[in-house]
């Protein structure tokens, strides 16, 4: 695609180590104790001939960060396509150092200051500070539906996104989100404090890959699936969006519009399916 993705994936660490008292029946100790790494991450957007401007700040743990950015970008509306990205690179200082919670977009168009949201995205929710109700739904058609895929494929995907997920195995403080394809195999993870982060870092991988849409596919998520989970999936085009917890009203009834199968409560081999369960064989 000609796009420059030169990432440090090693400038940040995704850990970092404090010293905790830690209170067991036996009495208390400290120790040191690993903690998931939050950062906050500007995003800045630059059109053909015009200078960046920044977008948005999300509160992020530190990699995949140019994944994020484009995958923030597309699931937002506001690339259509990767051949629109000309680069994506952190920021430089004005005393030459990069600046690696800044990543600049460059656009191979014009940016429209019309499509400018302002808002901080936090790491447990990335719509509570748009600027307008109206900018809370992007719009999409409904996603193409596949095959229907087999219950005891969704009943793995618990098991197989836990498995992957390393750096929750030091820190047991991140969300992580995991596409799987129409054999049930899991081809991408991604961890991030923010689930909208993980679901973006993810997606971000694919679009600049140029694999849009992802109709074969299902997007696993921990915790729980909100409307902007169910969103950013419709999309990419993901079809199934399953979650380990319980799905909102909204995230449900954007499922319904959106042709998404939303499923709830993947634990222990039961799950509960939302919207459009003819895309999963209960037989």
């Amino acid at each position: 695609m000609g796009t420059d993705r030169v990432e440090h994936h090693e400038a940040r660490t995704r850990t970092a180590r404090v010293r905790i008292v830690s209170q067991r029946p036996g009495g208390a100790a400290e120790r040191v104790d690993r903690l998931a790494t939050e950062e906050p991450m500007e995003i800045r957007v630059g059109g053909l001939g015009g200078e960046p401007e920044a977008l948005v700040v999300t509160m992020r743990t530190p990699g995949d960060d140019f994944d994020l950015a484009a995958g923030f970008l597309a699931t937002e509306g506001l690339v259509a396509a990767p051949g629109e990205i000309e680069s994506i690179a952190y920021c430089v200082g004005p005393d030459g150092a990069q600046e690696y919670n800044v990543v600049t977009v460059r656009l191979r168009r014009e940016w429209d200051p019309e499509l400018r949201r302002h808002f901080l995205a936090t790491s447990s929710c990335g719509v509570c500070g748009k600027a307008s109700i109206a900018d809370v739904e992007v719009r999409c058609a409904p996603v193409e539906r596949g095959a229907a895929r087999p219950a005891s494929q969704i009943s793995a995907f618990p098991g197989l996104l836990r498995g992957a997920q390393a750096v929750f195995e030091e820190t047991g403080g991140l969300h992580a989100a995991g596409l799987f394809d129409a054999s049930g195999e899991l081809v991408a993870v991604r961890e991030d404090v923010g689930r909208h982060n993980a679901v973006d870092k993810v997606a971000g991988e694919q679009f600049l890959a140029g694999r849009f849409p992802l109709s074969g596919y299902a997007l696993m998520v921990s915790g729980r699936a909100s409307f902007e989970i169910v969103q950013k999936a419709a999309v990419a085009g993901i079809p199934v969006v399953c979650a380990v917890s319980a799905p909102s009203s909204l995230a449900v009834e954007a499922g319904a519009r959106l042709g998404v199968t939303v499923v709830g409560f993947v634990r222990d081999g039961s799950f509960n399916v939302y919207s459009h369960p003819e895309q999963v064989d209960l037989g």
